[in-house]
């Protein structure tokens, strides 16, 4: 098996000489570098497969190497080496196309890891089986730009209106990444009590609190060589946003209770429906943690802006839940299509999978009408405005009760479905028609 080959680009012979042996150690050959000189013209080497390099350079910036391997080289993953507590530097790196970055002094347990994620691009993995449906302008070019975000491991603020499908996007960075085999983590910020959020994302050490029986490792841990995404991230507590930004900058985490931190491998992506400049404005979301969590923005568009994705989209519902419904497909009318088309979806995909299953009930035939659909304002019957209400009540009393099984659980899926006495996958099921997080 031919070994990875790796340029290391730094003017101290000490720091290269380091990193040198930290990579032979894994297998990992090197070609030291003391300036941008000589890299671009090591970095013409087929065998390179990853380049490591400090921000200062005698002749230039590191900067200038990640922008001429981002042009010349693509398919070579640049991590940079930057001056301890410099995160603008590294910031304005990731930003230029790196891959990551590690700060002096070098951890080299956090080099190591850097290293073997950055090996693992190009890797057969597996096949995701999620997907954006629909052929606009607006998805292919959201299409593209996952691609892309998935070879880096920059932090991504997913933005866009709730039912636009960001948690499906961020799997989907994850699936397409080099982490995909590890675990992705998701954690809505906002339905964590605040009393409980430290120990919930950092964990907790036997003793440390009242309840606290045994310890627990937390969340970002628990997406060690993974993906933590951390939804509605607008809904942090100002207290908390301190801590979680010094978890990310120091890549490390302080069970409560415990003397000692523990160090983290997790890429950070996340999401929220609200405008975080707006709250940076308002003094209800720290700037310096926007910054951080904004390193690239990816904004998912609504489905009005999309309207020609919405055909499509009908028909993967549709088959997907005939599919777990087992009953006769129905078809939609064209004067139904229409409508659905001209309709401006507040709630975006996710109000058209209620809008679908609903008329899915409603339909007496084998073709769902406009009537079927229930759609706001469209001049519905009394008796249908009544079914509707009553459907909304029974959604509303399912909600509740999940809500409360898996807060009794501490978000314990299968703990919450024994509470309930349904089947697992029925919860999940349940979760997923509700917009449960």
């Amino acid at each position: 098996m031919t070994r990875a080959h790796a340029l290391v680009v730094d003017d101290e012979p000490d720091i290269r000489e380091l990193i040198s042996i930290t990579l032979a150690r894994m297998d990992v050959t090197t070609t030291p570098c003391a300036d941008l000189g000589e890299a671009y013209a090591a970095a013409r080497d087929p065998s390179c497969r990853l380049c490591l390099t400090d921000m200062r350079l005698p002749d230039g910036s590191g900067i200038d190497l990640v922008r001429f391997m981002h042009r010349h080289r693509p398919e070579v993953p640049v991590a940079v080496i930057t001056a301890h507590g410099s995160m603008e530097s590294a910031v304005d790196a990731l930003k230029a196309g790196a891959f990551d970055f590690v700060s002096k002094p070098v951890d080299l347990q956090v080099l190591r890891n850097l290293v073997e994620t950055a090996l693992r691009l190009g890797t057969p993995g597996a096949t995701s089986t999620r997907v954006l449906i629909g052929d606009s302008p607006a998805m292919n070019e959201t299409r593209a730009t996952i691609a892309k975000l998935a070879r880096s491991q920059a932090p991504v603020y997913i933005s866009g209106e709730s039912g636009t499908g960001k948690e499906l996007v961020a799997r989907m960075i994850h699936d397409q990444g080099p982490r995909a085999a590890a675990d992705f983590v998701p954690v809505n910020c906002g339905a964590i009590p605040a009393d409980l959020m430290e120990s919930e994302l950092f964990g907790h050490k036997r003793g440390s609190f009242t309840g606290a029986v045994a310890d627990q490792a937390g969340l970002f841990v628990a997406a060690s060589g993974g993906t933590l995404f951390l939804d509605e991230v607008a809904d942090l507590p100002l207290p908390m946003q301190v801590k979680l930004l010094r978890a990310i900058q120091e890549r490390a985490v302080r069970p409560v209770g415990a003397e000692r931190e523990v160090g983290i491998d997790a890429r950070i992506l996340s999401a929220s429906h609200r405008n975080l400049a707006e709250l940076v404005a308002a003094g209800r979301f720290r700037q310096d943690l926007y910054y951080r969590l904004n390193v690239i923005e990816l904004h998912v568009p609504a489905l009005r802006e999309r309207r020609g994705d919405i055909p499509s989209l009908t028909d993967h519902i549709l088959a997907r839940l005939v599919g777990e419904s087992g009953g006769p497909a129905p078809g939609f009318s064209d004067a139904a299509l229409a409508a659905l088309q001209a309709y401006p979806f507040p709630g975006n995909v996710r109000e058209l999978e209620n809008i679908i299953e609903r008329a899915m009930t409603l339909c007496e035939g084998d073709v769902i009408e406009v009537r079927d659909l229930a759609l706001p304002g469209s001049g519905a019957g009394a008796t249908l405005d009544a079914a509707v209400d009553l459907a909304g009540t029974l959604d509303d009393l399912t909600k509740e009760a999940i809500n409360q099984a898996l807060e009794q659980t501490r978000g314990n899926k299968r703990a919450a479905a024994r509470v309930l006495g349904i089947g697992l996958g029925k919860l999940r099921y349940q979760m997923a028609k509700l917009g449960i997080e």
